[in-house]
This record gives structure tokens, C-alpha cells and sequence, in this order.
């Protein structure tokens, strides 16, 4: 008779698989994808190093489906940010506030997320975040045109600078949070970047100061 898996057993798999997916991530939110070994995930998820394997291929597999879930975190948030009350520049400042902000609360994650080498696998899903941080941007400046709110431009173009812009000035090498490594701790310096950041990338939309 061929063995067929009981209820119980696959909702036992699900809760293993879960376990492992959120101590990868709490790993990765301590210390990026370099720190996270597969033994301590193991221990932290109490089950034997090799069971992670029954749930995933390969190392890069599950760090693929961790980036995978925590980048769409990531999107879903700035999506919402976008789909308020105002008109473009107002939606768009709001949702890149977002993003800046949750960035700087989240340092390690932010940039595990955005800058931190990686395996190939992952970094084919970096560039699907970032393309997908574009189209958001992107649609909301094509409102922005049609609505008279921001001038004639390549919306596309413009688009892929905001993402370039505020990753880079939030969590790359140049970066004041990098170069200062108190100004991460300290709000006031904290919101003083995001605001820098904000005018600089709404001013170029826009072609005013604000």
C-alpha cells in the first residue's frame, strides 16, 4: 500500500517549515545573510541540520524564499504608503518617507535587502525588488503628469533614480548612516537624513524646493 501523508503530518511539516523560514529571518535581521548559519537556524528552529533540507533544497533556496518574503514586506508597504488620499507628489512623498524610515529602523535588514553580496539566486530576486519599488514609483509619477502635479519626463527614467537614490544614501558605502554609525541611533539625525532625502528626490520630480 502506498504510504499517503495524514493531515496532521503535512500541518507538522508546515509549522517545521515556518519555524525555519522565521529564524532565517530573525537571523538575517541580526546580522545579514552571511551570518546566518544553517546550524544555528537549525537549533534556533529545534529541529537536526539535516531536516532543513527536507524542506529545502539548498542553503541558497531557503535564502532565496526568506529575501523573497521579506522584500515583498518591503513593497507591500510602500504600496499602501502610495494608495492615499493626495495627489502624486503628496503619495509619492509619503510612500518614499516610508521607505526611508522603515530602513533606518531596520539597518541590518535594510541592508541585507539592498546591498549586501549575496548568491546569484538572491541577487536575481534583488533585481525583481528594485524593479518592482520602480513600477510603483513609476506609476505614480505617470499620475503626476497627467494630473499637471509633476512636470513632462521620462517617467521610467525617473523612476529607477528614486530607487538608486535613496538606497544608496540610506545603506550604501557612502551613505551618512554608514560613514556615522551613531547617526542610525540617534532620531534626530535619523530624521534629519530622511528628510534630506525626501527634498532631494522631490525636487528633482518636481523642479521646485520644497
Amino acid at each position: 500500500m502506498a504510504y499517503r501523508e495524514t493531515e496532521k503530518m503535512r500541518k507538522r511539516k508546515a509549522q517545521a517549515r515556518q519555524r525555519i523560514l522565521d529564524c532565517t529571518m530573525q537571523c538575517v535581521a541580526e546580522g545579514g545573510f552571511r551570518q546566518a548559519k544553517v546550524t544555528r537556524i537549525a537549533t534556533m528552529a529545534g529541529v537536526a541540520t539535516g531536516s532543513i533540507y527536507r524542506h529545502f533544497e539548498s542553503r541558497e533556496e531557503l535564502f532565496t524564499e526568506v529575501f523573497r518574503l521579506a522584500t515583498q514586506k518591503e513593497v507591500d508597504k510602500v504600496a499602501e504608503a502610495l494608495d492615499t488620499k493626495g495627489d502624486a507628489v503628496v503619495r509619492l512623498e509619503h510612500s518614499l518617507r516610508q521607505f526611508a524610515e522603515r530602513a533606518l529602523r531596520g539597518p541590518v535588514i535594510a541592508w541585507s535587502l539592498i546591498a549586501e553580496p549575496v548568491d546569484t539566486r538572491v541577487e536575481d530576486e534583488r533585481l525583481r525588488y528594485r524593479q518592482a519599488y520602480a513600477e510603483l514609483f513609476e506609476g505614480a509619477i505617470r499620475d503626476g503628469i497627467s494630473e499637471g502635479t509633476i512636470p513632462e519626463q521620462d517617467a521610467r527614467q525617473s523612476s529607477t533614480c528614486l530607487v538608486g537614490a535613496i538606497a544608496e544614501s540610506l545603506v550604501g558605502p557612502l551613505s551618512p548612516a554608514q560613514l556615522d554609525e551613531t547617526s542610525g541611533n540617534d532620531p534626530e539625525t535619523g530624521q534629519q537624513l530622511v528628510n534630506s532625502i525626501i527634498r532631494f528626490c522631490m525636487q528633482g520630480l518636481t523642479g521646485t524646493r520644497r
